[in-house]
């Protein structure tokens, strides 16, 4: 079974920066592929918004409340995806989730999601 591990949430003032990463690893011996890599967000009392999106082939896609301040990165030889959050704002402080789907020669189709790490932006 494929699993996510997250890192890289913490404290940082408002117009910081911070960067989220997300590695996932196989059981031993499976051999996994992954297609889509997704870091979704989601405050106490509202449904989980996607925040930033990209396919195996690069192609991103982001929230409009992000777009120009998050960056969205993958290296597929590592199996990880990136989050580079630039000009953070109170606003953005909540829990950061990464999904990731593909396929795995254990259990085929799979979606999958990381245990979620906390940005908090305050002075």
């Amino acid at each position: 079974q494929v699993q996510l591990v997250e890192s890289g949430g913490g404290l940082v003032q408002p117009g910081g920066s911070l960067r989220l990463s997300c590695a996932a690893s196989g059981a031993s011996g499976s051999i996994f592929s992954i297609h889509d890599m997704d870091w979704y967000r989601q405050a106490p009392g509202n449904e989980r918004e996607l925040v930033a999106a990209i396919t195996r082939g690069g192609i991103t896609n982001y929230a409009d409340s992000v777009k120009g301040r998050f960056t969205i990165s993958r290296d597929n030889a590592k199996n990880t995806v990136y989050l580079q959050m630039n000009s953070l704002k109170p606003e953005d402080t909540v829990v950061y989730y990464c999904q990731m789907s593909g396929s795995s020669s254990a259990t085929g189709w799979f979606e999958v999601w990381g245990q979620g790490t906390l940005v908090t932006v305050s002075s």
